[in-house]
């Protein structure tokens, strides 16, 4: 089970106050997840760029390419509820969904790994009052959310993952 424990100290509760301004966000969403690929694989899944700076819970996803049918992994924000994990489709506040989402969409099934742990899980999309429960908890994580939402004109969608075990 992914497990998360660390609170963000001051300089990363600033870091993601910057995160949330839209040119940042903007340079992080065509930038951030390409350098975490990267310190990932060199760090052999011990460290990653967002969760040093923003203190944020960060798994790597690997899906399905719901056009190409090869893997893809992207570093995202999880929150956990329980043995499930939350993944919040807000990508940066951008005005279309993240290539993720379709993914899960097209092909549910998705591996999660931090630097301790990976497994096989199965997502669905969370609607109406599990939705808006799960997004109250995304803001309390991290505010930026909240910032994404009032840019865009699209619902955010919110992933539920289930462990497959």
């Amino acid at each position: 089970m992914l497990t998360f424990s660390h609170q963000p100290n001051g300089f990363q509760r600033l870091i993601q106050r910057l995160a949330a301004l839209r040119v940042i966000a903007w340079l992080l969403s065509h930038t951030l997840h390409r350098i975490d690929r990267a310190i990932d694989r060199v760090s052999r899944g011990r460290l990653n760029v967002t969760q040093v700076l923003t203190g944020l819970p960060v798994v790597m996803l690997t899906t399905i390419g719901a056009k190409t049918g090869q893997p893809r992994t992207v570093p995202l924000v999880a929150m956990p509820d329980g043995d499930n994990l939350i993944l919040i489709a807000s990508y940066f506040g951008n005005q279309h969904h993240p290539a993720w989402y379709h993914n899960l969409i097209a092909q549910p099934e998705a591996t999660l790994a931090d630097h301790q742990h990976s497994g096989s899980y199965l997502a669905r999309e969370a609607i109406d009052a599990e939705r808006d429960r799960y997004w109250q908890r995304a803001v309390k994580v991290y505010a930026g959310y909240e910032a994404y939402r009032r840019r865009v004109k699209r619902v955010t969608p919110i992933m539920l993952l289930t462990s497959k075990r």
